[in-house]
Formats: structure tokens, C-alpha cells, sequence
């Protein structure tokens, strides 16, 4: 196997491999296009996403200072919003589904490196995608891991999210738990 087929597969992977480098190079291309679109020319700015990310649903909205590792593991869907700063390390899938609001300074990340020295020496990653919900709000500097699931609901600003999130709860905190049971649709703030 290449390094990139074992990506792929979710197996350890070399990530100074050069195929595995070449999607990094196209993703920050494509980042610095979207950054040099005025943010006024709305048209040039949808046209940027949509060729960045992998798949686009209605009315994407991405701030400056966004960046991602290959752009085309990104799936979101209607109304995303990824406010300024936004880091999105997709080296496997990250899934969005409708109304997904990303605070500033978050980062998701679907990379892992080896807890032991000799592992990193080699440039081992190993990458578990990321799924999110609809109608789920990030709240800003929010660190999303590896793996990590979660269903429609809020993660407070500041957390560290580890593992998977039911629907309807509000989580926070370094790592992050649940903090209440929210009612679908309640209006509240």
C-alpha cells in the first residue's frame, strides 16, 4: 500500500509522504484563493468554497483566516458558517450536516500522532473522522478530536471535545461533559 492508500484506510501512515504532502499544498492553494476573495464579492467567495471543500450544500459562509489540510474532506451541508480562524485538519472525512455555526479560533482535527518518541521520529499519523450533526453550534477556540461524533446540540466555548455527543446537550469544559439536557427547539439562550 502507499502511505496515502493506508490514510485512507485508516492506518498508521508516513505524513512527509509526498502524495500526502501534495493535498496539503492544494488545500492551502485553495485557502489563500478563498482569503483573496474580497469579502463583498459574494459570487466569488461561494464559487472559492465550493472548490475547496468537498461538498457544499445552500449558502456557505467561511470568515477569513480559515485553513484545512486537504478541502476536499469537508462535507457540509445548508447554512454552514465557519467564523474567523476556523482550522479544519481533514485528513480523513469531516461530515457537517444543515445549520452547523463554527465559533472563531476553533479547530477540528482528524489526525492523531504516536504517544511514543520513536513512533513521531518515524512521521507516523493516523486519521478517524469527524461526523457533526445539524443545528449544532461550536462556541469559539473549541477543539474538536479525532474520531469524535457529534449529534445535533451545542458545545460551549473553550472545550475539548474527546468523545461522541447525543443529540440535544449542551457540553463544555477541558475534557468536555454534559453539562445540561437541552429541549429541542426551545428558543432559550
Amino acid at each position: 500500500m502507499t502511505e496515502y492508500e493506508k490514510l485512507q484506510a485508516g492506518l498508521p501512515y508516513n505524513v512527509n509522504d509526498p502524495e500526502v504532502n501534495q493535498h496539503k499544498l492544494d488545500a492551502a492553494r485553495g485557502c489563500a484563493k478563498l482569503e483573496a476573495v474580497d469579502v463583498q464579492d459574494l459570487a466569488g467567495k461561494d464559487k472559492a468554497i465550493r472548490e475547496l471543500l468537498g461538498s457544499v450544500g445552500n449558502n456557505p459562509n467561511i470568515l477569513p483566516g480559515f485553513k484545512c489540510d486537504n478541502g476536499q474532506n469537508i462535507h457540509v451541508g445548508d447554512e454552514f458558517l465557519a467564523n474567523y480562524n476556523v482550522v479544519i485538519l481533514d485528513v480523513a472525512p469531516v461530515t457537517m450536516g444543515n445549520d452547523v455555526w463554527i465559533g472563531p479560533n476553533t479547530l477540528i482535527t482528524t489526525v492523531n500522532h504516536p504517544l511514543d518518541a520513536a513512533g513521531r521520529r518515524k512521521h507516523l499519523g493516523i486519521a478517524k473522522p469527524v461526523v457533526i450533526g445539524n443545528d449544532v453550534w461550536i462556541g469559539g477556540s473549541v477543539t474538536i478530536l479525532p474520531g469524535v461524533h457529534i449529534g445535533n446540540n451545542v458545545v460551549a466555548a473553550g472545550a475539548v471535545v474527546t468523545h461522541d455527543v447525543a443529540d440535544n446537550t449542551l457540553v463544555g469544559g477541558v475534557p468536555a461533559k454534559v453539562l445540561k439536557k437541552l429541549a429541542e427547539d426551545a428558543g432559550a439562550f
